[in-house]
């Protein structure tokens, strides 16, 4: 197929400069559709404004790129006068399919002023990949703003059933399409030496090391995990808690909680955004990747551990059940409960005798439907002629 005649689909997100899972999310979509559409990614050059984003930094400081989409960063989110140049922009460009990416309430009047401003021909070919429907921690005013976004959205991708039983509740009249987050698989991980690894981190071949992953908020439950870990080393006393991501809540809360229970000596945390080219070694030297959520839709964490051929223990809460088998890829537990974690804990490292995790999670990598994307987008641009 010639260039000239591929359909072209025009995706609004954010990509490299940008750092984190929404960035990386929209960089695997135009990997996955590029030899079969002409795709062009209109990104941000102001994503949040500095003063309402809690990180050190929005920007991708790793000195190893991986999925480094092209993109023209051309969205200024708080600008209205930018949207209209923006809509202006999108329609000149004569798409066969107008993609947001949506994660979040903030974007909700860009994202509504730019749809709104497009020719009518073009408002008929809008679609929302939905990551999140509602925020984790969502207000009423968080509501409104998804509401007013999402306002012109003829039609939506939903990437859990969570999020498709929210769209369809709230949305009966619009089709809702479904795939789901790719495996995050793009991190070097050739000749790593676990043992190498677990040194230089400061554990041994005996400890048995439980990773948490990612940036810290109070919904993914952290304190919980916290919590469990006095009577995790009563059973195990060779445990090792690896905590590694950029804390949005107070460390302290955190920090003085595990100074209080006494186990100073087996939990490392690493308090920082982690660069692309050491991703890998904080889930090369874990055992275990723990995802103690109180809520949730998706997970990246779960989709990066499957990524290293790690085996996850998560909380029944959104979607997260919908993406494991379980006891086969990983280990279920009921949220809000220190007791339960432990339950998991003992559960997977008994399992783990007698269960191959790492040949079932790469059977399951198999059914991803995210490898579809390109055979859906062909069909909802065919549903939205």
């Amino acid at each position: 197929m010639s260039i000239s005649s591929k359909k072209k689909i025009l995706i609004i997100g954010p990509a490299y400069p940008y750092r984190g899972g929404n960035s990386l999310f929209v960089s695997h979509v135009y990997d996955s559709l590029k030899d079969h559409f002409e795709v062009i990614i209109y990104n941000y050059k102001l994503l949040y404004p500095s003063l309402l984003f809690p990180g050190t930094t929005q920007y991708d400081e790793s000195e190893t790129s991986i999925k480094k989409a092209p993109n023209k960063r051309l969205i200024n989110s708080v600008n209205p006068l930018n949207w209209i140049t923006a809509a202006y922009k999108i329609a000149h460009e004569k798409p066969d399919l107008i993609v947001f990416d949506w994660w979040h309430p903030f974007f909700g009047f860009c994202h509504f002023g730019i749809s709104a401003l497009l020719p009518a021909k073009y408002k008929k070919k809008i679609i929302f990949i939905t990551e999140n429907y509602i925020s984790h921690e969502a207000n009423v005013v968080d509501r409104f703003l998804t509401k007013i976004g999402l306002t012109n959205a003829k039609a939506f991708v939903a990437l859990s059933e969570i999020v498709e039983k929210e769209l369809k509740t709230n949305n009966p009249s619009r089709k809702i399409y479904r795939s789901e987050l790719p495996v995050y698989n793009c991190y070097n991980i050739e000749s790593q030496n676990e043992s190498l690894i677990r040194k230089k981190l400061g554990f041994n071949d005996e400890d048995k090391v439980l990773l948490f992953f990612g940036y810290v908020r109070k919904y993914k439950g952290l304190d919980i995990l916290i919590e469990a870990m006095p009577e995790i080393l009563r059973f195990f006393p060779e445990a090792k808690l690896l905590i590694v991501g950029e804390f949005y809540d107070d460390p302290k809360d955190y920090t003085n909680r595990v100074m209080s229970l006494g186990i100073k000596d087996k939990v490392t945390i690493v308090n920082k955004f982690v660069p692309n080219e050491d991703v890998g070694s904080y889930y090369i030297a874990s055992d275990l990747v723990v995802l103690p959520y109180r809520s949730a839709t998706q997970s990246g964490i779960l989709n990066v551990a499957y990524g290293f051929l790690k085996p996850v223990l998560a909380t029944r809460v959104g979607g997260l059940s919908e993406f494991m088998l379980e006891d086969k890829t990983g280990i279920l537990v009921e949220p809000d409960s220190a007791e339960e974690l432990l339950r998991g804990v003992i559960k997977f490292f008994e399992l783990k005798l007698i269960v191959n995790f790492k040949e079932n999670i790469k059977a399951y990598i198999g059914s991803n439907k995210f490898e579809k994307l390109p055979q859906l987008f062909e069909e909802i641009i065919q549903d939205l002629k």
